[in-house]
């Protein structure tokens, strides 16, 4: 299977073992726990990962094949499957990190970790230095003995700031740190962020990798055993783990994850490329763009652009606001990679907890959207787009 193409090992799932014959697609295997005979074997299963099934908040077949499914498309050793994006990343960063280390974490994030990244500071006691995401030397010189971790994102959520993943974990390596990178604009279709040096992937499930917007779920994928075997310990003690059904949901998705991808960013590119210059917009975040600072790492790094862009109007927050009443096929809704089109405001959705000047750090003003773009065909989501800035 490793020699295939990503697009053909999505297809072909990992299956159960079942006598003489295997199902066509993974089953749902909808218990809370398994039956031993014999107590010893039960006992040896509860403490480790690789063991004979034994409880749901360990793991079950079906949640397995997704995470031998996404391991393998991200060329790791093992993943660990849990009930939300938010719950891959706390898993990581609670399970990796203690109170008096020291992270460091790009400038540009998701909003949601880099609340989490405060609470770990507020609670915890973690220090932590902000870096660009493209920034070797300035790494370098953010280190500290204490310093443990460095956070970063394939494709920044919401400005699409491409990291420079081969230099940053290259430098991450020499310096003695782990390396996480948020994976989830990108997909494994994308970008493969273990190639490039990183230690540890995660991804919020929600968005691309289940594709229709019927589930909540999160995934954490290791390059190395010894790393997933830390966590996975941490992880069934937090009790994040991913259910049976979500993780169905999720490897039905799989499934049809290369040809989204392909429509994801080719419907982008269309519409960023024609609200680049419109008059009511003053800036597009998208790195297909020429104007885009990543643009030229972009185009090493990733065979494509993303699905998801920035732009910033020219009349702020008002005019923010009436363009996101006015739009009729693209929705207002939060999240993002499912078929149908998503708008937001950052400001006060997805990034509403950062302050005034977080949010100036991530480049996000008042009138900034967010567009997640569907698969919907480009040309009525033009039309909408069109017909909601005039």
């Amino acid at each position: 299977m490793s020699r295939l193409h990503p697009e053909t090992r999505a297809v072909h799932l990992p299956m159960p073992s079942v006598e003489q014959s295997r199902p066509i697609t993974v089953p749902i295997y909808q218990t809370s726990g398994f039956v031993f005979d014999d107590p010893e074997v039960m006992a040896d299963a509860m403490g480790r990962p690789d063991g004979p099934f034994v409880y749901g908040r360990y793991t079950n077949p079906t949640v397995r094949s997704l995470e031998q499914a996404v391991s393998d498309l991200e060329g790791g050793v093992a993943a660990i499957a849990t009930g939300s994006g938010m719950g891959a990343i706390n898993v990581v960063l609670l399970g990796l990190l203690k109170p008096g280390d020291h992270l460091i974490a790009q400038n540009s994030l998701y909003g949601g970790t880099a609340a989490m990244i405060n609470e770990l500071a507020a609670r915890f006691g973690i220090a932590v230095t902000h870096v660009p995401e493209n920034d070797p030397a300035a790494l370098r010189e953010a280190v500290r003995p204490e310093t443990r971790l460095v956070y970063l994102e394939t494709i920044s959520n919401p400005m699409t700031l491409v990291a420079d993943l081969p230099a940053m974990c290259s430098a991450a390596r020499e310096l003695g740190l782990m390396s996480v990178v948020d994976n989830t604009f990108a997909s494994p279709l994308l970008c493969r962020p273990i190639e490039h040096g990183a230690d540890v992937v995660v991804h919020s499930a929600t968005k691309y990798l289940s594709g229709h917007t019927d589930v909540v779920g999160g995934l954490a994928v290791f390059g190395a055993h010894g790393l997933y075997e830390t966590v996975w310990h941490f992880a069934i003690e937090l009790g994040a783990s991913a259910d049976p059904f979500a993780a169905w949901l999720t490897l039905r998705g799989l499934q049809t994850l290369a040809l989204r991808m392909e429509r994801h960013c080719s419907n982008a590119r269309l519409l960023a490329t024609r609200l680049d210059g419109h008059p009511a917009v003053s800036a597009v975040h998208w790195p297909g763009l020429p104007s885009h600072p990543s643009h030229e790492l972009a185009g090493k790094l990733l065979p494509g652009f993303g699905g998801v862009f920035s732009f910033d109007l020219a009349g702020g927050r008002a005019a923010g606001e009436r363009f996101m009443s006015s739009v009729r096929l693209a929705l207002l809704a939060p999240s993002l990679g499912g078929v149908e089109t998503l708008v937001l405001h950052p400001a006060t959705t997805s990034h509403r907890g950062l302050s005034a000047g977080e949010l100036a750090r991530h480049g996000i003003g008042e009138g900034t959207v967010r567009v997640a773009v569907g698969i919907e065909h480009p040309e009525d989501l033009w039309a909408d787009i069109e017909q909601a800035l005039s």
